[in-house]
């Protein structure tokens, strides 16, 4: 098989081991504001978000830096023992440090402490199966890496289905004593992540192996090197959780309530379908940036690419907000949940912008320049940080969807000023701006004019009107494409 064959072929496989999972994660959004109320669910996403960041922190960038010294090291074996011996002992010294001080962490957070029990060991048990993934993936296994990813995604789905669908009415039904042993009332909570505590001790045993094989040299000089590699990785990291997750966590800190942080945190799951683009687009596109790299014109085939990228992005941005009322009667069909409808269309467009970030930030991967993507991350994180804290005692969680679409506007704004100094790339402006803007007025007035909204004659001709735009101003593209097939 040829390299370009193979590349794809592996790029598909991850492609669906990233997106799939994302996809059944919408059908966990449906069970569980079927079956919690709005409370039980902002604590649930508070919690969620807890283990996002903690996630970050206990891989500390080693799994980038595995990668980078498993290719360059001629000791492989050296570099797979030392990455691993080092996320053991951090892990095992997280375990006891977090479940030492449960009783300490349950009081400050206000969470109950049998939960923060599940997510220390979820989190611990997370942690150790990171360089056995980054082992599979070094040795262009994707298939495995695949299996094993949406085997974890279908066990967690089908236990919480299990737990808090069919348990609670099979415990009422018969007396069996297996069955009113593991029933518990008013515990829904605890079997979402006992759920997830299952799913990833079952993934941790498919990659347990790997330990067996290891042999336990620990180079001190090779971890110095990797160290000082991964923590800026890690400060990225945090970086990034801050943009995507601190939401949730910060309304709590700032006394919330819990039931309008689950509403929002419901209604943010809708705006994320610009992520199943965004996340599919990317892993198919950026090992072609960097397969045309070298190419003459490749600046103007990246000029290209980025402008469809907003056209089928802001086509994907009006059809998600139009049908916003309809889609939240799939995903949120709960009633108590619709108060935050509002913020839908901030978090599709914030989405879009990091989607256009991601874009534009092709120039810094391009001249190995890969530190600032850290750097325009913690001016995001700085913003989002920043922005929540002064808007959300006065307009609430609207204040944070507020702050995700300006700190990911402000990356992308910053990525394109400084990639145009260091990589220039002649970016059809004129055209980006014009159906960014249009998308963004249509989609608004049809969202936020309750009478156009109720009706969508509106919201469906703002579609037929930009599909007619863009035909009107790229047919000659869009021919070209016709003719070739």
């Amino acid at each position: 098989m040829s390299s370009g064959k193979s590349l794809f072929k592996q790029t598909l496989i991850y492609g669906l081991a990233t997106v799939l999972p994302r996809m059944l994660s919408f059908l966990l959004v449906r069970l569980y504001t079927d079956y919690l109320p709005n409370k039980e669910y902002g604590e649930v996403s508070v919690i969620f978000s807890y283990l996002v960041f903690f996630n970050v922190v206990l891989s500390y960038g080693m799994e980038t830096a595995f990668f980078r010294f498993y290719n360059s090291e001629e000791n492989k074996g050296k570099v797979i023992s030392t990455s691993s011996i080092s996320i053991l002992w951090s892990t095992i010294g997280f375990l006891a440090l977090f479940l030492l001080f449960r009783n300490n962490l349950a009081l400050w957070s206000e969470i109950k402490v049998e939960y923060i029990v599940f997510t220390i060991w979820i989190l611990a048990l997370d942690a150790l199966a990171i360089i056995p993934f980054s082992k599979i993936r070094a040795e262009s296994r994707p298939v495995k890496y695949a299996f094993i990813k949406i085997f974890n995604v279908v066990i967690n789905l089908s236990l919480n289905v299990f737990f808090l669908a069919f348990l609670p009415k099979w415990a009422e039904n018969t007396d069996s004593i297996i069955v009113q042993s593991i029933y518990f009332e008013n515990f829904q909570i605890g079997y979402i992540f006992v759920s997830s505590l299952i799913a990833s001790l079952v993934t941790l045993l498919f990659v347990l192996p790997d330990y067996f094989k290891i042999k336990w040299q620990f180079d001190a000089d090779l971890w110095k090197k990797m160290m000082k590699y991964g923590l800026p990785i890690l400060v990225a990291g945090i970086a990034f959780a801050i943009n995507e997750h601190f939401d949730k966590i910060l309304l709590d800190w700032m006394q919330v309530d819990m039931a309008d942080i689950g509403a929002y945190s419901a209604c943010y799951k809708i705006g994320m379908f610009m992520v199943l683009f965004r996340t599919a687009y990317s892993l198919g596109i950026e090992p072609f940036f960097f397969s045309h790299a070298k190419n003459e014109n490749a600046p103007q085939t990246y000029a290209t690419i980025t402008k469809y990228f907003v056209i089928f992005g802001s086509f994907i941005c009006l059809g998600v907000i139009v049908f916003a009322d309809i889609l939240k009667l799939i995903l949120v069909p709960k009633e108590t949940y619709w108060d935050a409808m509002d913020v839908v269309p901030l978090i599709v467009l914030a989405n879009f912008f990091l989607g256009i970030y991601t874009n534009l930030s092709i120039w810094y991967k391009l001249i190995d320049k890969t530190r600032v993507g850290a750097y325009i991350s913690i001016v995001g994180a700085i913003v989002t940080l920043v922005l929540n804290l002064i808007l959300i005692p006065f307009i609430s969680y609207v204040g944070s969807a507020i702050a995700t679409i300006l700190a990911y506007g402000t990356m992308m704004f910053i990525s394109y000023y400084m990639g145009q100094k260091k990589y220039p790339i002649p970016y059809d402006k004129k055209s980006i701006f014009t159906y960014l803007g249009l998308a963004i007025v249509l989609s608004g007035i049809s969202f936020y004019v309750p009478i156009l909204r109720e009706t969508y004659v509106f919201g469906i001709a703002a579609i037929l009107f930009f599909a007619y735009f863009v035909y009107r101003n790229e047919k000659e593209t869009i021919l070209t494409i016709i003719r070739r097939k």
